[in-house]
């Protein structure tokens, strides 16, 4: 009976997990799919510069990983649990593989980062989703641009020459604004020009520190949280692998019990 009520202990929590992975993997899905809908024709179709293709992307991929899990662990279908703890598997020891990688190469990952967010600002106004997105991080730690304000000169509407007809020519997004204590009315237009003025002048206007180092520098400040985070991420992996080999291997010994005792296998 303890055996019985330990297999059906395991069973049921690796399916409870999975079980809640998968709504979440589709509530991600159906956001992504809204968002793509929702968008122009022949916008941003890149992975790396799309939110919506990546919501789509990690959604999909979530919910047949835990599709299989879920489904595997509430009919004991060992083909299916097999096939999730592989996957499992391979997914750990690459997010293993990587956070070695990233910390051995620190410096080529800052400047792939360096690269990829620059490659967003060209294609800031091209994607609403990415728009918002780089907006949220300016106003979330309070910088602009990747390196230094000026590299919103790469970005078509913000190129800072006499031949750019655009409104907001020499100027950053409204994001990069300083708020002022006693404003009442924010003023969306405080970028325009600020590439032109004199940067000792302009940092009473916007921000003039880059993203990157903030973002950095705030991951620096906050590792008890960030390593906390990827930690119980990386333990809740573990856990999940353990559940299913321990039923799998479970399920394994009742065939074998049932081949020997000459009882047929369910098919």
């Amino acid at each position: 009976m303890a055996v019985i009520g330990a297999y059906k202990a395991t069973k049921y929590t690796l399916f409870v997990c999975c079980y809640i992975f998968w709504v979440a993997s589709g509530v991600l899905f159906a956001v992504g799919i809204y968002a793509k809908i929702a968008k122009e024709k022949d916008v941003v179709d890149t992975l790396t510069t799309d939110p919506a293709l990546l919501l789509l992307t990690v959604g999909s991929l979530m919910f047949i990983i835990t599709f299989l899990g879920c489904f595997g662990a509430l009919r004991d279908a060992a083909i299916l649990l097999k096939m999730f703890l592989g996957v499992l598997l391979v997914i750990l020891l690459l997010q293993i593989a990587a956070a070695v990688l990233g910390f051995i190469f620190s410096d080529m990952v800052l400047e792939r980062t360096d690269l990829l967010m620059k490659k967003a600002i060209v294609l800031y106004r091209e994607d609403m989703d990415l728009e918002n997105v780089i907006d949220f991080v300016q106003k979330k730690f309070l910088c602009c641009g990747v390196d230094h304000y000026s590299d919103w000169s790469q970005n078509a509407y913000f190129n800072c020459t006499e031949n750019n007809p655009s409104l907001e020519a020499c100027g950053v997004p409204f994001s990069c604004c300083v708020r002022q204590r006693n404003e009442t009315v924010f003023n969306s237009m405080c970028g325009y020009n600020t590439q032109r003025m004199e940067e000792v002048s302009v940092r009473e206007r916007i921000y003039t520190n880059g993203c990157l180092k903030k973002i950095v520098l705030w991951g620096k400040h906050n590792l008890l949280l960030v390593g906390g985070m990827s930690i119980s991420l990386l333990c809740l992996e573990i856990c999940m692998v353990a559940l299913a080999a321990v039923q799998l291997g479970q399920i394994q010994r009742d065939q074998q019990k049932k081949m020997k005792s000459g009882i047929p296998r369910q098919r």
